[in-house]
């Protein structure tokens, strides 16, 4: 009986189709009449497994290799683990390709570009000012003659960076790069020989328009780091989280602001805020912890009649869900007309805040914008908001109340100062 396969998705069907209904592509299902055989792969007998005892097994402290970013190394957890493998994603543009040049500059890096000639990356280099004599360079993408090669190599290099991983192919695997089944293929070898050596793989991924890491979710799965490149083109800012860290926390974050010559690292708190305190109307300070730092930012919400039947919900920095979430406890227990108004909600600096604690000083943005009063200077507020509009203690509370009064904030919003929303009503 005939079978027949995606060679882009992996996709199976008794029957032919000409477009995929999986993944869309046109003329991709081949005819495997054996699918089930493989003839070239001689059978293997059942063997044994080797089991050991947990006390017998010995942990190694290997040293960590140190980029010489340190927001990039505290996101980490004090640099690369011998052995890691890594996933770096981010839109196009963003600056990955940067900050990987910039993190790797004093370690012995083997740079294999399916997007870029070497010129192209010398070209950058230069224009940066970075010193890429420990780089090896390739265009090479078959990921058997990768792994082949650089075991062969007589000194082997710390980190192995690949830009991107969608370019990879495996010539054991029919498709084209970047479908699903390469991209798994590729990702196991390469996983499997960055263990085997004990050597740091970076893998540069894709990210689709909805945002989300282009290709199967086993490829997050078999690596050890995801690490997100965020910020908005127009901004200057950048930020690095990890989602997923083996070998460290993932409530860490790394702030860059990228300038004509590259990445530079940025550590002062109220880099997000303006210099000039003008009272305005709609606009707030909040006070959020990101690992063990405490920063501020600055909410700015707008609220104006609708000429619509269904008004306006426009959110950037901030999850749209959670917004309207808050925008119905404020309905019920402020009594707003809310439903009469388009809303429209900004972080500025082009940054995305995740922290609930955020969820007070945009309630105050929000009636501040509604009653058109400005906030009190040297204001901040920091607090999540339940359901029945109760405030609740923050993450590290404490710790951003601290950091506040140092940095000269006069008045302090939190759940310390008071139990429910209602309470903002009469203060702003």
């Amino acid at each position: 009986m005939a079978f027949f396969v995606c060679k882009n998705c992996g996709y199976g069907s008794a029957s032919w189709y000409g477009k995929c209904p999986d993944c869309g592509g046109w003329n991709t299902l081949v005819d495997k009449p054996e699918f089930n055989k493989n003839p070239s792969k001689k059978s293997e007998s059942t063997r044994k497994i080797t089991i050991t005892p947990f006390n017998k097994i010995t942990s190694k402290n290997q040293a960590r290799i140190k980029t010489g970013l340190y927001e990039l190394d505290r996101v980490l957890g004090s640099g690369f683990v011998p052995g890691e493998v890594i996933l770096l994603t981010g839109e196009p543009g963003i600056g990955k390709s940067t900050l990987i040049l910039q993190a790797l500059k004093n370690i012995n890096v083997l740079y294999i570009s399916g997007e870029e000639s070497g010129e192209q990356v010398k070209s950058r280099a230069d224009r940066l000012k970075i010193n890429l004599d420990k780089f090896l360079f390739s265009n090479d993408l078959q990921v058997e003659g990768i792994i082949e090669s650089v075991s062969t190599l007589e000194v082997k290099p710390e980190v192995i960076a690949i830009d991107s991983i969608q370019t990879i192919y495996s010539k054991s695997i029919e498709g084209a790069a970047s479908g699903v089944s390469q991209l798994k293929e590729v990702t196991k070898l390469l996983v499997n020989f960055a263990k085997t050596n004990n050597l740091t793989v970076i893998l540069i991924g894709h990210i689709t328009k909805g945002g989300e890491i282009a290709g199967p979710k086993t490829v997050e799965h078999f690596v050890d780091c995801v690490l997100a490149f965020e910020g908005e083109k127009i901004s200057n800012y950048r930020l690095i989280r990890a989602s997923k860290n083996r070998f460290g926390s993932t409530d860490e974050i790394g702030i860059f602001e990228m300038t004509p010559s590259g990445l530079k690292e940025v550590t002062n708190p109220l880099v997000f805020l303006e210099n000039e305190k003008n009272l305005i109307a709609g606009k707030s300070v909040i006070g959020v912890t990101e690992g063990q730092r405490s920063l501020f930012f600055e909410i700015q919400t707008l609220v104006v009649p609708t000429a619509l039947a269904v008004p306006r919900r426009v959110v950037k920095g901030l999850d749209f869900n959670k917004v309207q979430l808050l925008l119905a406890v404020v309905t019920k227990f402020l009594n707003l007309p809310l439903d009469r108004f388009d809303i429209y909600v900004n972080v500025i600096g082009g940054v995305t805040i995740k922290n609930t604690a955020s969820d007070l000083g945009l309630i105050a943005s929000l009636i501040s914008s509604f009653k058109n009063t400005p906030l009190p200077k040297n204001t901040i507020f920091t607090g999540e908001v339940g359901l029945q509009g109760e405030v609740r203690k923050a993450v590290a509370e404490e710790k951003i109340i601290t950091e506040a009064r140092r940095l000269g904030f006069k008045k302090i919003f939190s759940s310390k100062m008071m139990k429910n929303i209602k309470e903002l009503k009469t203060l702003i």
